[in-house]
């Protein structure tokens, strides 16, 4: 589970993805696959969480790992690249931006 802390010196990630309600399900079904049985596996993954909106127009995902570079290999593995145009057939976008915590209230 992610430990959101002012001093995280981990790489976090925000991920938002837009679809359309009749594909959200779908969407998150595939998201939560990818994590179980890839995502949470790889090297330097801490963490994750999977937050729906209420239209089930927008699914944003916020992970946490150790080093920029684990997240980014995670990206290129094949397994990952499979399981992104799957994701990417389900919905209109998705953008994963990297950040730094600001400030936790």
């Amino acid at each position: 589970m992610p430990d959101i802390t002012r001093d995280f010196d981990g790489q976090t990630v925000i991920t938002t993805f837009e679809m359309t309600p009749g594909t959200c399900q779908d969407l998150l079904e595939e998201l939560t696959r990818a994590y179980d049985e890839l995502i949470s596996h790889q090297p330097g993954f801490l963490g994750a969480g999977l937050h729906v909106n209420d239209a089930q127009t927008r699914i944003v995902n916020y992970s946490q790992w150790r080093r920029r570079e684990d997240f980014q290999a995670m990206l290129r593995t094949p397994e990952m690249r499979e399981r992104n145009r799957k994701i990417a057939a389900l919905c209109s976008r998705f953008e994963p931006v990297m950040v730094e915590v600001a400030a936790v209230f």
